[in-house]
């Protein structure tokens, strides 16, 4: 069974004066679909508007930087719009069938990375999404007389209404048109800055890890994802580790240079390549991946496609061989029993973040 992991970048798919719209194409990178697993980043220039749309998958949102940011949403089998604030370092789940607009009232541009799982999606492996207005709208495909029955409104007014909104996807509001203030109480429900969290694991000159699932973030348990973000400090390592429930990792290299290998069925090496900001890589299920940063450190944020996900590192003193007996372990490694305690002592002595050591 052959594997295409090489990491890649999005491809621009849309451009306006509001922002531009990126996402990685299945057909180009086909491990998306066989993972069932797709993502997009949206950039929004100051003022820029995404039209209200709605998407046959859910994902999880990750705000890389610019300026801040509001998102208005109306969940499914709802009647009411939430509106949150948006900073850097934001993580907000984005439920299948919820109807969303995103707004840049910063000065600067705001930038979303959005990875999500697509086992329902029209194309396995791509985000479909549905806008409500605009030239690509589905106000625009009913003709006028349905949308007089529809909203009661006569044939001039429906006309306008499916029409008057030339614009597609992504727009620039003109200065002085405000839009709805964020409601706190609901941002601080829906939206968690993983940036200001404390992590999960700490390590002097190897970095840190923080991840979110519901029980840190109970908005996850909605799109039955989980999320982490992995800061390696200068030459350290991301210890050698696998998923044991099925689930599969996608992976948002969001800054640094660094190695990444996976290694696969039959022990066979898949991948070995030079990563950088912006790649997208897939680590399917099984499969074990490790990370090496270089000499300015490296950062990603990633999903699993589980809520609860379960992992197995192999190079710390919580992995499967400190677990093992020194009898198994010299059987297996076919070791002489000093090279095998030595072994056991060293991993017996690590984390699953490894610092550099000259």
């Amino acid at each position: 069974m052959e594997f295409d992991l090489k990491p890649k970048f999005a491809q621009k798919v849309f451009e306006g004066e509001g922002g531009a719209y990126y996402s990685w194409s299945s057909s180009e990178f086909p491990i998306l679909g066989e993972g069932k697993v797709g993502a997009g980043k949206l950039v929004l220039q100051p003022r820029g508007f995404a039209l209200p749309h709605y998407a046959g998958s859910s994902k999880v949102g990750y705000v890389l930087g610019g300026g801040d940011g509001i998102v208005g949403m109306v969940f499914p089998s709802t009647s009411e719009e939430v509106v949150l604030k948006l900073k850097k370092g934001d993580v907000i789940p984005v439920v299948m069938g919820t109807v969303s607009w995103w707004f840049n009232d910063g000065d600067s541009e705001l930038v979303i990375v959005f990875l999500g799982e697509t086992s329902k999606s029209y194309i396995p492996g791509e985000f479909t999404y549905f806008f409500l207005s605009g030239a690509q709208g589905i106000m625009g495909g009913f003709s006028p007389e349905f949308l007089n029955r529809a909203y009661k409104i006569n044939k001039d007014e429906a006309n306008k209404l499916a029409k008057s909104q030339t614009g597609a996807l992504l727009i620039k509001l003109q200065e002085g048109k405000s839009m709805p203030k964020p409601n706190e109480n609901y941002t601080n429900k829906l939206v968690y800055n993983i940036e200001a969290a404390l992590p999960d694991i700490r390590v002097k000159n190897g970095g840190q890890v923080t991840t979110l699932t519901e029980a840190e973030f109970p908005s996850l348990d909605q799109v039955e994802l989980s999320t982490k973000l992995v800061k390696l400090d200068a030459n350290a390592m991301f210890s050698p580790t696998y998923t044991t429930d099925s689930s599969v990792q996608l992976i948002y290299v969001v800054k640094g240079i660094g190695q990444i290998q996976i290694v696969g069925i039959n022990g066979k090496q898949v991948l070995d390549i030079e990563v950088k900001p912006g790649h997208l890589l897939v680590v399917p299920k099984f499969f074990v991946v490790a990370k090496l940063a270089g000499g300015d450190g490296l950062e990603c944020f990633s999903i699993t496609t589980s809520k609860k996900p379960a992992f197995e590192d192999l190079a710390s003193k919580a992995s499967v061989w400190q677990a093992l007996s020194p009898l198994v372990i010299e059987a297996s490694l076919n070791v002489s029993t000093e090279l095998g305690e030595l072994f056991k002592s060293k991993i017996g002595k690590n984390t699953i973040l490894i610092p550099f050591k000259n």
